[in-house]
């Protein structure tokens, strides 16, 4: 019977089994061929590691020697920095070290009495091995950066108990923290260079911080420093001084250093007048500069000796009519002649012959 004519279902039994065959007989070939490739003994990607050979037991014992040696060599961290020298730091700092050759601090270097003999430039910023190996800066003692006190006491590991105010912590910039580096640059070279020495100089590095004073000296009445006829440092000290105000220059000893100048008004006197002597000029004077006459703290004589002498009377007026009741009470400062004192009063900072300072 033909199977391409004969009923539905005929034709479906008849056909089936042989396709099921061939399907079978793919599968079989697929999972054989898997089977055949994982048994193959690596791969590309595989490849066999290569057995290390191990040293021998001489050149081994020679590498462990030799690492120790080097860890021996170097340093461990928390060692402390040693000292190498003032000539190491010139490999580096040419130009500072040059420079400092010229400096008076240069004596530290051949010094012995000191103890940092060919080591200058550690005595000031400390031990250099570690800052010469690493070249980091946080590696060396910076006395520009440190806090004022600590760097005015790296100074007086030398300059302490001087015959000079220098070895002195006495000042008043001191005490308000102004380090020696504000002022004085230690690696310059020449006298000139470590702190300035000409008048316009010093006035220029004064004024700095005292602006309020140096506006002082463009009034009319001063001292000639804007004209460099004069500097700060001739009645100032800015390492401090004996007396008790403002760092003042002290002359023959122990008196104001306006006496260096004005030495007609230093006296002794047989009649002294009290503030000059007890008080100081600037009872009466604007040393800084002033808008009045004579550097005057008033722009009348008047006013000024009328600060002291002003037992002025109450509202009832004398008997005889005056103002002013400091004895002899016969001045009466409404009248032209008594406005001016120095018209009679003229040695009003001291004199030989009249304790009313008259002549």
């Amino acid at each position: 019977m033909n199977i391409l004519f004969g009923p539905p279902d005929t034709r479906i039994r008849q056909v089936a089994p042989p396709l099921c065959r061939l399907r079978a007989a793919r599968l079989a070939v697929v999972v054989a061929a898997a089977t055949v490739f994982t048994l193959i003994p690596g791969n590309a990607q595989d490849k066999p590691s290569v057995p290390q050979t191990s040293q021998p037991p001489a050149q081994a014992g020679q590498d462990k020697a030799a690492d120790a040696k080097a860890a021996e060599a170097k340093p461990p961290d928390n060692q402390p920095a040693e000292y190498i020298g003032s000539e190491m730091c010139g490999a580096c700092h040419e130009d500072i070290f040059k420079a400092f050759g010229q400096n008076p601090h240069h004596a530290v270097e051949t010094d012995k009495k000191r103890g940092f003999e060919t080591k200058a430039c550690e005595s000031c910023h400390g031990p250099g091995s570690k800052h010469a190996d690493s070249m980091n800066a946080a590696d060396i003692r910076n006395p520009a950066r440190l806090k004022p006190a600590e760097a005015d006491q790296i100074c007086l590991t030398c300059h302490l108990n001087q015959p000079t105010h220098v070895g002195r912590i006495n000042s008043s910039h001191a005490r308000n923290q102004v380090a020696c580096v504000s002022c004085h640059s230690i690696h310059k070279n020449g006298p000139n260079g470590l702190v300035a020495r000409k008048p316009a100089d010093v006035n220029k590095q004064c004024a700095t911080c005292h602006t309020d004073v140096w506006a002082s000296f463009q009034r009319p009445f001063r001292h000639k420093l804007p004209e460099g006829a004069m500097s700060c440092v001739d009645c100032h000290n800015p390492h401090g001084s004996v007396l008790p105000h403002a760092m003042l220059q002290t002359a023959n000893a122990n008196e104001p250093g306006c006496f260096k100048c004005h030495g007609d008004k230093r006296g002794p006197f047989t009649f002294e007048h009290a503030p000059v002597r007890l008080e100081g000029c600037a009872t009466c004077h604007e040393p800084h500069g002033s808008a009045n006459p004579r550097m005057l703290t008033r722009n009348e004589v008047r006013y000024v000796c009328l600060e002291c002498h002003s037992n002025l009377p109450g509202p009832t007026l004398p008997a005889n009519g005056t103002l002013g009741t400091v004895p002899p009470a016969f001045h009466d400062l409404r009248n032209p002649r008594f406005q001016n004192c120095n018209v009679c009063h003229q040695k009003v900072h001291g004199s030989y012959v009249s304790r009313e300072l008259l002549r």
